[in-house]
């Protein structure tokens, strides 16, 4: 029987979603591939999307003695136009460029300083695959609309059609995400309604303004108890520090905790929120919701493609996500991300992967659509 065709799956920044995703593929037993994973840590942000072609160089030439791969699958920071420069073996080799995130449409933060370097590495490396997927429309429309933005800025010899071109070969596919099994998980009845904040706690969460929703329903008199989960820095944030004080009785839990301890508090949260600025997949909210939290979202980013409208609130309005929280923290019915999960996704996955499996060249019959795009497959 001869041997599955080899993948090679670049991951230059290992982060959470990116982790995950990785994770899952490479755990899937019934893949048609093979699966050589190269990944770099979830540090050093600017260094890691310019500096991956150079940290990678001597791993590449020697794994390329060793066999040569059928397909690259990499994620959008990784500078796969300089790696094919690099490594001639390569040229030919066709490439999936997989987005969990673009640099267009990523909030600067204040400490950081403004540089297009991330945009031309990722508008490289997507003009030098032979396919773009993103993790939501979101992501891959506000990619679309950058570039637009970036190329009426430059000076002069600008090609035609960059952008028909992008989107000619672009399609949707989101990380796959396993849902929470709650059925092993012992209710807790007659407990006070917990809202659950599991985010990154960085500026572009805007944990500032969970505090001020936090604030304006202690002000109104609302009971709650509140799980303040996700990864944070080794300062504590001004934000973190304010809630605890204000807030110190209603804390329940507060950190990074083992997986079983998570899955019990996602399972007890009868809300979960984000006041994110930017979001392109939503992993955690995605995770909380399919346990059976209710959702309060901004109206934006992603969310608009998850969730009812009934869960969304105009963002950066504190009192009308307040009012959101208000309702969430009464409704019992669930809500249905089953289609976000892997549960749906997981095929789609599997599918592209059949098509690595294929001859080079070789034509897909899919009637016009992508077996593995989330809106046509």
């Amino acid at each position: 029987m001869p041997e599955r065709p080899l993948v090679w799956l670049l991951s230059a920044y290992r982060s959470e979603s990116h982790a995950s995703w990785v994770n899952w593929l490479s755990n899937q037993q019934d893949r048609p591939v093979r699966l050589r994973i190269f990944e770099l840590p979830g540090r050093y942000f600017r260094w890691r999307i310019r500096g991956n072609p150079l940290s990678w160089m001597v791993e590449f030439r020697d794994a390329l003695q060793q066999e040569q791969p059928h397909h690259i699958l990499a994620t959008s920071m990784v500078d796969i136009a300089t790696i094919k420069g690099l490594h001639p073996e390569l040229a030919g080799i066709p490439v999936t460029l997989y987005f969990h995130e673009n640099q267009f449409a990523y909030p600067v933060g204040d400490r950081q300083h403004s540089s297009i370097d991330p945009q031309m590495v990722q508008l490289y490396g997507a003009l030098t695959s032979e396919r773009c997927l993103f993790n939501s429309r979101f992501n891959l429309e506000s990619m679309l609309e950058g570039v637009t933005e970036l190329l009426r800025k430059l000076p002069d010899a600008i090609p035609d059609h960059v952008v028909d071109e992008l989107r000619a070969k672009s399609s949707v596919l989101p990380v796959a995400v396993d849902t929470v099994n709650t059925d092993t998980i012992p209710a807790q009845p007659g407990t006070m309604p917990m809202i659950l904040w599991n985010h990154r706690w960085e500026y572009d969460k805007r944990p500032d303004r969970f505090e001020a929703v936090l604030d304006t329903l202690a002000n109104r008199g609302v009971d709650f108890q509140l799980a303040l989960l996700g990864p944070r820095p080794e300062k504590v944030p001004g934000e973190l520090s304010a809630i605890r004080e204000k807030h110190a009785a209603r804390i329940v839990a507060d950190g990074m905790v083992p997986r079983a301890e998570y899955e019990t508090l996602l399972k007890r949260a009868r809300v979960v929120i984000s006041t994110a600025d930017h979001e392109f997949q939503g992993l955690s909210m995605i995770e909380a919701v399919s346990a059976g939290a209710m959702p309060v979202v901004p109206d934006a980013l992603c969310y608009r493609e998850q969730y009812p409208g009934r869960f969304r609130y105009s963002p950066g309005n504190i009192d009308d996500a307040t009012d959101r929280v208000c309702d969430a923290l009464q409704e019992n019915s669930a809500v249905d991300i089953s289609r976000w999960t892997a549960s749906h996704t997981g095929e789609l996955w599997r599918n592209l992967m059949m098509y690595f499996s294929l001859p080079v060249g070789a034509i897909e019959d899919t009637n016009g659509t992508a077996a593995w795009d989330f809106y046509t497959g």
